[in-house]
């Protein structure tokens, strides 16, 4: 079980449900916004409804996207395998989510050159619950006592984006990585957060991520049955790409018999 690496922020000093469909097309559809406005003065006594709606509360919650944190990690763990994973038993659900922990902590590693961060998407009208881990005696401050700050309720969806270039064919004879190409992986949002636009923050994010990095293209791969993460990324301005027959271009390995859509989007130089 292979999976693009889970990583913290590694920055300059500065799952969407889903359902069967068929193969990606070569082209994509362009979507125009129509719409029409009106005007209605409300009689004497009663309030318009821009005024009723700001005695209802919020029905989206505010969603802020940043750099996970190091506090964040058993939660950002915790998003992937419950999205991509939602079957596993315990024990097997545990051991999982302690080797993709561990996956998490080791992502600072990456090869000279390139980028490699996880962002989340947190959600600031949740309720977050703290724990810490201590090690060794607290007494003893200078004697290796430890203390892990870990939250828990707040992170909505995740993403991790970087330019390592593992899942891209290599380049020339010397099969060397490609460069200036922003990677996108492990998109999961929870099941209790979806249909909120939570996924299409986390992809709009990761763009000006990829930009600032100067990277002048993002690719990505996406199951051909999860249509809308598909429709997601399409309306995002991804195309998928046909490739060529008996080539072998690497791909994420999630479990046997999943087929992938390789998709690739230009960066706006604006």
């Amino acid at each position: 079980m292979a999976l693009p690496a889970l990583s913290l922020s590694r920055s300059p000093s500065s799952s969407v449900s889903s359902s069967p469909v068929d193969r990606c097309p070569r082209s994509t559809s362009t979507f125009r916004r129509f719409g029409s406005s009106f005007a209605y003065k409300p009689a004497a006594g009663i309030c318009s409804a821009s005024q009723a709606i700001e005695l209802l509360p919020s029905l989206c919650p505010e969603i802020v996207v940043r750099d996970a944190q190091l506090e964040d990690c058993w939660e950002v763990t915790d998003t992937h395998c419950s999205s991509f994973f939602p079957d596993y038993k315990f024990p097997l659900d545990l051991v999982l989510r302690i080797d993709r922990y561990i996956a998490l902590l080791s992502g600072f590693s990456v090869p000279p050159g390139c980028m490699r961060t996880c962002l989340v998407a947190v959600n600031s009208n949740s309720v977050n619950n703290s724990f810490s881990i201590e090690r060794g005696d607290p007494r003893d401050a200078g004697a290796g006592f430890q203390k892990y700050n870990l939250n828990r309720g707040s992170i909505a969806g995740i993403l991790t984006i970087d330019t390592v270039a593992d899942y891209l064919p290599r380049r020339g004879p010397l099969k060397q990585r490609r460069t200036g190409i922003a990677y996108i992986a492990n998109v999961a949002v929870r099941k209790e957060e979806r249909r909120k636009g939570t996924a299409k923050m986390l992809v709009q994010e990761a763009e000006v991520r990829a930009k600032s990095w100067g990277c002048r293209t993002m690719a990505l791969h996406c199951d051909v049955n999860n249509i809308a993460a598909l429709q997601l990324y399409k309306n995002q301005g991804f195309k998928c790409i046909r490739v060529p027959e008996g080539a072998k271009w690497p791909e994420p390995k999630i479990a046997k018999g999943v087929q992938f859509s390789f998709m690739m989007k230009l960066v706006p130089k604006i």
